[in-house]
């Protein structure tokens, strides 16, 4: 059920032939059984997931979701909920498939209204989605008119649940691959609009990870970056020691002021904050899909103002730049 290689042949020969020529072996790598253990298990429940053909599609909805016209009977339904329920945990979301509501641990949608009318329109446009996980916001962005969208994310797991969406959602346009940003190809510049959100606090390096990102945009292209960030000053910014609500690896959180800086020193114009959200433990949750800690176990029970460790509760901004340049669409057979 997992095939790459219609994507592949179609790059051949594309603006993106220097990413094709070596798809093939990282796939095998990022979704490779010695490396994975549980890989086989997942592969199994996505096999076990009943044939069923979807009348209506929507992606432009709060649920992405697939449905028929007669819905499919008691038994086939929970074959459905339990084949998906092997793929717990449900991180970004919420999908329907048939009336299977999978409310997953983020209201991703939340996320998706705070930006989707403040951005580049994405239509015609080829999108890099990097940290993208079970492929949410890839699907909003298509159901948004873009061309072609690219979802980047290490984690099998998550790539596994994108081919569970994938069988009934059935768009040829559309990719989850089991990779990370070092794995994009060193000066791509082929997107036309580049999404990164819950990714830069996570890196060691934000500077290397911002000029990663920029490496992929085509001249006039948008970067989208969503991440954590403190209230603050120019200069502010916040280096966890240990663990920041109860995450082991979170490196560097700035006041907005100093990632917009970070973004004009790298070279990046038209750097502007689209939006700062306190999270909220309606907007991330465990649910039945998500049954782990969540939101709510990783804040001081005292004071949910603070995290569980005493630092600033998490707080989420939205900022956009653009690479300088003139963007111009380009036609379908080059990408």
């Amino acid at each position: 059920m997992i095939d790459y290689h219609p994507l592949i042949k179609r790059w051949h020969g594309s603006e993106l032939d220097r990413w094709a020529q070596i798809l093939e072996q990282q796939i095998a790598r990022g979704l490779s059984s010695k490396r994975y253990g549980d890989l086989a298990r997942w592969l199994q429940a996505l096999e076990a997931l009943p044939v069923l053909q979807a009348d209506q599609i929507q992606l432009n909805t709060a649920r992405v979701s697939a449905g028929s016209n007669i819905p499919p009977d008691e038994s086939t339904t929970r074959q459905l909920r339990e084949s998906l329920q092997c793929l717990h945990p449900w991180r970004k979301g919420p999908f329907d498939l048939f009336g299977v509501h999978i409310d997953t641990e983020w209201r991703s949608d939340w996320k998706w209204d705070r930006l989707q009318h403040k951005i580049d329109s994405l239509e015609g446009r080829t999108v890099l989605d990097v940290g993208c996980g079970s492929g949410y916001h890839c699907w909003r962005m298509l159901g948004d008119g873009a061309a072609q969208v690219i979802g980047i994310d290490p984690t099998p797991l998550f790539v596994v649940q994108f081919w569970a969406l994938q069988k009934y959602l059935q768009r040829d346009n559309i990719w989850v691959l089991p990779l990370g940003i070092e794995h994009v190809p060193p000066k791509l510049q082929c997107f036309d609009t580049v999404f990164s959100m819950g990714v830069l606090y996570h890196r060691r390096s934000p500077m290397d990870h911002l000029q990663e990102l920029k490496d992929c945009l085509r001249p006039g292209g948008q970067l989208v970056l969503e991440t954590l960030v403190i209230e603050g000053t120019l200069g502010d910014t916040l280096m966890p020691e240990g663990r920041y609500a109860r995450m082991g690896n979170v490196w560097f959180l700035p006041s907005t002021d100093t990632l917009l800086s970070w973004l004009r020193k790298l070279g990046f114009v038209d750097a502007q904050l689209l939006d700062v959200t306190v999270t909220s433990t309606g907007e991330q949750r465990s649910t039945e899909w998500m049954k782990f800690h969540s939101l709510a176990n990783f804040l001081d029970p005292r004071d949910s103002h603070k995290s569980i460790e005493g630092y600033p509760a998490p707080r989420r901004a939205i900022v956009t730049a653009r690479i300088p340049g003139h963007w111009t669409a380009i036609s379908d057979d080059q990408v």
